[in-house]
């Protein structure tokens, strides 16, 4: 079957006048485009840079739900208030109450919307700081990022909703009611007006943008990042613009496993550990719950002092988690035999590495870690040849500080007001997970919301 390769419209073809203008063309923004226009919308999408898909291209592990069908199927019996519950404490009970209790309750209908648009997550992995399994993906395992991007594209251009790349918006307008009524965009052929009857702004967050990383968090502006480079917080800046209000700005999640030593920063997947995968410092030990929340695991990495850490696993967890194969095809994966020849490799004390495996497989055996409290990502050992490293460092990966919006995605001014015509979802928006995410949680976000925001304008336009 031939690869589907999605074609942007040009710039020429951009009409005046639309129902709704879609600003991003991640998850949550085609998610919203795709209800929106199936509610009735003359929809568009504005993507500033060459290729469509924003962070969404990016998410590896899958997409957290409870109470799914595709869990029942499994025989895993789910609610949404341990959902709600343990996605509260990894957000260190800083959360927006409101904006969590729509999500946790809406996550499986958003499952099922999916599948009936073709986007099919019928496998199940477990993510940090989760008791069950919640992160749907793909059947083959594959990264569930740019499955959704794909299969949500097929759908858009099924539908024949335009899509612009290269299209920047740079200002949003109002009527002299101070309702958003329009957008100001450049392109290739020049600025122009657009006209709508609202607006979607679904661009993102600012994990690229070393300028408001430095005003918020000067700690971490030298840490290398895993966002693509057009995360730089344009949504922010057009929605402050129009006195919107940002809450939690401090609050930027920075992931434990990235591998930093390439010019490309990758994001290594949690699922890898949720598969069975252990980290190991220089002198081959385990040093950490691998599956506490990422906050955690990254401060525990830092306070090794150290060259950051090592990723250990074998080919039985390999077979369970598809990214494997790219991370390996870019030069990410060290290779050996055996754990003696591993240890050589990456220069820890072969006795002291085959003894942690040795220890984690018992502990495996009996699910029980007296070592470090591990609970969960414990269904496979370490004992299939052959065995594999990854290094990691700590990176930023996430912001979860934005705009501040309410359940129905209206955006709210500096003080507490709707502006009328406004909306924002996905990583653009704030509050939703407190000062750290729970991995999943980002793509079942830009799907939940998404929806929202498309239901919510239909609502306003009608």
């Amino acid at each position: 079957m031939a690869k589907f390769i999605f074609t942007p419209k040009d710039s020429s073809e951009i009409k005046n006048n639309y129902d709704a203008i879609i600003v991003g063309s991640g998850g949550a923004g085609l998610t919203a485009a795709i209800q929106a226009h199936e509610l009735g919308l003359n929809v568009v999408v504005f993507e500033k840079n060459d290729r469509l898909g924003g962070n969404t291209q990016r998410a590896s592990s899958g997409m957290n739900a409870s109470e799914s069908l595709v869990q029942l199927k499994e025989g895993i019996i789910d609610n949404n208030k341990d959902f709600y519950k343990e996605t509260l404490k990894g957000g260190g009970l800083l959360n927006d109450r409101d904006l969590l209790k729509y999500f946790v309750n809406h996550s499986a209908i958003a499952i099922s919307w999916l599948m009936e648009h073709g986007v099919e997550l019928t496998d199940l992995t477990l993510t940090g700081g989760m008791s069950k399994k919640r992160a749907h993906r793909p059947a083959s395992m594959a990264p569930v990022g740019n499955y959704l991007i794909t299969q949500t594209l097929k759908q858009v251009q099924k539908e024949n909703i335009p899509v612009f790349n290269k299209t920047k918006v740079t200002k949003l307008l109002q009527d002299n009611k101070k309702e958003v009524n329009g957008v100001e965009v450049k392109t290739a052929d020049g600025t122009k007006k657009i006209s709508a009857k609202a607006v979607l702004l679904a661009s993102g967050g600012f994990g690229a943008s070393k300028e408001i990383i430095k005003k918020y968090r000067p700690d971490l502006v030298n840490y290398q990042t895993t966002n693509q480079a057009g995360a730089t917080g344009d949504g922010l800046k057009l929605a402050s613009a129009l006195d919107a209000q940002l809450t939690q700005m401090n609050f930027i999640q920075v992931h434990p496993t990235a591998q930093t030593d390439t010019d490309h920063v990758y994001l290594i997947g949690e699922g890898l550990r949720g598969e069975g995968a252990i980290l190991v410092n220089k002198a081959g030990k385990r040093f950490v719950n691998e599956l506490n929340t990422r906050k955690i695991v990254s401060d525990a990495i830092t306070a090794l002092h150290e060259d950051g850490a090592y990723l250990i696993f074998d080919q039985g967890i390999r077979d369970h988690f598809q990214a494997v194969e790219f991370y390996d095809h870019v030069g990410l994966v060290e290779h050996g035999d055996n754990l003696e020849d591993l240890a050589q490799i990456i220069g820890v004390d072969p006795n002291n590495l085959q003894e942690t495996v040795t220890t984690w497989n018992k502990a495996v055996s009996d699910q029980d870690d007296r070592e470090f409290s591990r609970t969960t990502g414990m269904d496979r050992s370490i004992d299939k040849g052959p065995y594999f490293t990854i290094h990691i460092h700590p990176a930023v990966h996430y912001t979860m500080g934005g705009i501040h919006i309410n359940p129905k995605t209206e955006v709210l001014d500096t003080n507490g007001n709707i502006i009328k015509g406004l909306y924002a979802a996905g990583e653009v928006s704030g509050g939703l997970h407190g000062n750290n995410r729970i991995g999943g949680n980002s793509v079942a976000e830009t799907v939940v919301f998404g929806r929202q925001a498309g239901i919510q304008m239909t609502k306003f336009i009608r």
